[in-house]
C-alpha cells in the first residue's frame, strides 16, 4: 500500500518555523514578495506562508505574472522585477545554488523541515522552513494494516528526501519515493504493481491523482481531497480518518465471505430441489416456500454486515 504524505499521512497543515532572509533583504520583504505569490496558490504550503505573514502584519505586495511550474514552483513579477520560488530541484536546475545555501539547506531538511526557497534572477533571496505533523491515527493505522496483511508501506511524496526519510523513520514505513513529480509517482506505481501484483494507493490532492489511476486500487481522502482525486478514487474515506482503512480492509474481506455464503445456499437449495423434482419428491408450494425462504435468510445473513458499518467509508 502505497501513501502520499501531505494530507493524507500528515495533516497537511505545515506552519512556518523559520524565516531566513539573504541577499540584502529583510524578513519583512521576503514576506512581501512570497506572500504576493502564494496569493495566487491554493498549495497547503502557501495557505501556510499567508497565515504567517497576516500575522506578522505583513501586506502582500502586488504581483503579475503568476505562473505554476508544475511539482518544482512558481514565477510572478513583483513591484517589477521577476522572483521564482520553489523547491531544492528546481533551484539546482537553476543553478543558483551556492555552498552557503546549500549547507543551510541540507541542515533544514535533515531535521525534517519541508523549505521554500524564493529568488530573483541574479540570487537567493531566502529560505522559508515549515513544518507538518504526522496525523496521531497514521502510526496506529499502518501497524493495524500490517496486522491485516499488507505486506509492504510506502510514502510517495513531491518534497525533499530529508523531510520524507525523517517521516517514514517516524512512522516505521517500509520504504520511501521522495521529490517525485505527479509522472515520477505513477512509475513509482507501476514499479509497486510490477513487483507485487497489486497496490492500493491512498492520496488527496491533484497531483496524486493520476498515481491513484494506476493504481491497483484508490483510496481518496474524501473530506479535505481534490476533486480530481476523489473522482479517480474507487473508495473515498469521507471523516479523513485514516483508521478506516484496516477497517474497510476486513469489512471487505467480511462482505466477500458474506456474498459467497449467500450464492452457495441459494445454488445449494437450487440443485436440490431439481434434484428433488426428477425424483418426484418436490411441488410447486414447497419450491416457492423454499425460495422465498433462502432469500429472507439471504437478506438477514447480508443484514449482518450493519453491525460492522459504523466506521462510515464511502465507495463507489
Amino acid at each position: 500500500m502505497a501513501f502520499d504524505k501531505t494530507g493524507t499521512l500528515t495533516k497537511g497543515e505545515p506552519a512556518v518555523v523559520s524565516v531566513t532572509a539573504l541577499g540584502g533583504h529583510t524578513e519583512t520583504e521576503l514576506l512581501e514578495i512570497v506572500a504576493a505569490m502564494e496569493a495566487h496558490s491554493g498549495h497547503p504550503l502557501a495557505k501556510s506562508i499567508m497565515a504567517y505573514a497576516q500575522q506578522k502584519g505583513v501586506r502582500p505586495a502586488a504581483a503579475s505574472g503568476f505562473e505554476i511550474i508544475q511539482g518544482k514552483g512558481a514565477t510572478a513579477t513583483v513591484n517589477g522585477e521577476r522572483y521564482w520560488l520553489g523547491s531544492h530541484r528546481y533551484l539546482e536546475e537553476r543553478r543558483q545554488e551556492t555552498k552557503e545555501v546549500h549547507e543551510m539547506l541540507e541542515t533544514m531538511t535533515n531535521s525534517g523541515r519541508s523549505v521554500v526557497i524564493v529568488g530573483d534572477e541574479k540570487h537567493v533571496c531566502g529560505l522559508i522552513a515549515l513544518a507538518d505533523t504526522v496525523r496521531p491515527e497514521a502510526r496506529r493505522t499502518l501497524e493495524a494494516l500490517r496486522a491485516e496483511g499488507i505486506e509492504h508501506l510506502v510514502m510517495l511524496t513531491g518534497d525533499n528526501k530529508g523531510t520524507a526519510d525523517a517521516i517514514a523513520k517516524e512512522l516505521g514505513l517500509d520504504e520511501v519515493y521522495a521529490e517525485l513529480l505527479p509522472q515520477d509517482k505513477v512509475s513509482a506505481i507501476e514499479k509497486l504493481v510490477s513487483r507485487y501484483g497489486a497496490v492500493a494507493m491512498v492520496g488527496d490532492g491533484v497531483n496524486d491523482a493520476p498515481a491513484l489511476a494506476a493504481s491497483t486500487m484508490a483510496v481518496a481522502m474524501g473530506a479535505a481531497g481534490s476533486d480530481a482525486a476523489i473522482e479517480t478514487a474507487d473508495v473515498a474515506l469521507m471523516s479523513d480518518d485514516l483508521l478506516k482503512l484496516p477497517w474497510l480492509m476486513r469489512h471487505s474481506r467480511r462482505s466477500l465471505r458474506i456474498i459467497r455464503q449467500n450464492i452457495g445456499l441459494s445454488l445449494l437449495t437450487k440443485a436440490a430441489f431439481v434434484l428433488l423434482t426428477f425424483l418426484g419428491y418436490a411441488s410447486l408450494w414447497s419450491a416457492i416456500a423454499a425460495d422465498m425462504g433462502v432469500s429472507l435468510i439471504v437478506i438477514f445473513n447480508a443484514l449482518r454486515l450493519l453491525a460492522d458499518s459504523g466506521a462510515g467509508s464511502s465507495s463507489r
